[in-house]
């Protein structure tokens, strides 16, 4: 009896040290995923803030906590499914989801530069989010989940290639971690961005005048901070989305493009010696990705700014 219990605790033993190694080997797969993906992580965070632009502030808050858990149902009930399933069982078809997505994202970043150089929906910021009342409010919400949808798809099949050769648990357990800690990096962060003003007029009534002047300085800084964010947001979408589409078209088994983005990646690389060739490497590749971006999301733009154009004329024709 004894002796059946000694062997059953070993049972019990090695069955906890090899759960140890498991959750080991997740924890590592899954810091390998975050950080291949974390350029994307970066653009999600930039193109979020200005969601909340224009809002109170008792608002910002709860505005955020709706994205952030958008963002989660996103990645766990809509993008994990289709890319556990897909990479099981139609891995090629991967390529081809990503290339909408990111034919998606240049829109959106191409649409707000039509808006900003034509002076689109001026007469609507006239009035500020709050006047405009929760509908507005629930629109900005549903877009900046749209958004966070492709960013999301991108992460996630990013985090997938970088773990494609292990188990199909290992897999699923690894981008459940990814999508849990990535959304809270970056809502975390984008509700520490937005708060900031009011950090800095908490700070600017304390008695002490250092305290005093860095609240000040926080509270003058902010307005500017958002609107580098809000240009940073639309230049990371058409960056991300013209990369998407380079690369995947590339997958999809069209080579140019992509060859020709690391040849001109390469060419600037090699242009000066040391760290500063992979800097100017990083930014010729960025900048092309982003005018691809911007010339393909602009047809998109414009497609859909003569659909209902035509659908009007043909209505007054008939």
């Amino acid at each position: 009896m004894a002796g059946g219990l000694v062997a059953l605790l070993d049972d019990v033993a090695l069955i906890a040290k090899a759960a140890a190694a498991s959750i080991d080997d997740v924890g590592a797969a899954a810091g390998k995923a975050s950080v291949k993906a974390a350029g994307v992580v970066v653009d999600d965070t930039a193109v979020t803030p200005r969601y909340v632009h224009g809002f109170t502030p008792d608002r910002e808050l709860p505005i955020i906590r709706k994205i952030a858990i958008g963002s989660i149902r996103n990645k766990l009930l809509i993008i994990l499914p289709v890319a556990m399933i897909l990479s099981e069982f139609l891995p090629q078809a991967l390529p081809y989801l990503l290339i909408a997505g990111g034919l998606f994202l240049c829109y959106e970043g191409a649409e707000k530069v039509y808006e900003a150089l034509t002076g689109g929906h001026h007469e609507e910021d006239d009035a500020t989010a709050a006047e405009k009342g929760p509908a507005f409010e629930k629109t900005m919400v549903s877009g900046a989940i749209r958004t966070d949808l492709i960013l999301s798809a991108e992460i996630m099949v990013i985090s997938l290639s970088s773990v494609e050769d292990e188990p199909f648990l290992t897999r699923l357990l690894v981008l459940i971690v990814v999508a849990i800690l990535i959304t809270a990096l970056v809502y975390g962060v984008v509700a520490l961005i937005v708060k900031m003003d009011d950090v800095g007029l908490a700070l600017a009534g304390r008695d002490s005048k250092f305290s005093q002047k860095i609240g000040r300085g926080l509270v003058a800084a902010m307005p500017k901070v958002m609107s580098v964010l809000t240009v940073v947001g639309i230049a990371a979408m058409l960056w991300v989305g013209g990369h998407i589409l380079l690369v995947n078209v590339g997958e999809a088994g069209f080579h140019w493009p992509a060859d020709r983005l690391h040849d001109l990646e390469h060419w600037a690389g090699e242009l000066v010696h040391g760290g500063f060739g992979g800097v100017l490497s990083w930014t010729a590749g960025t900048v092309a990705s982003a005018l691809v971006g911007l010339v393909l999301g602009a047809l998109v733009v414009l497609i859909m700014h003569l659909i209902p154009k035509r659908k009007k004329h043909a209505h007054e024709v008939h």
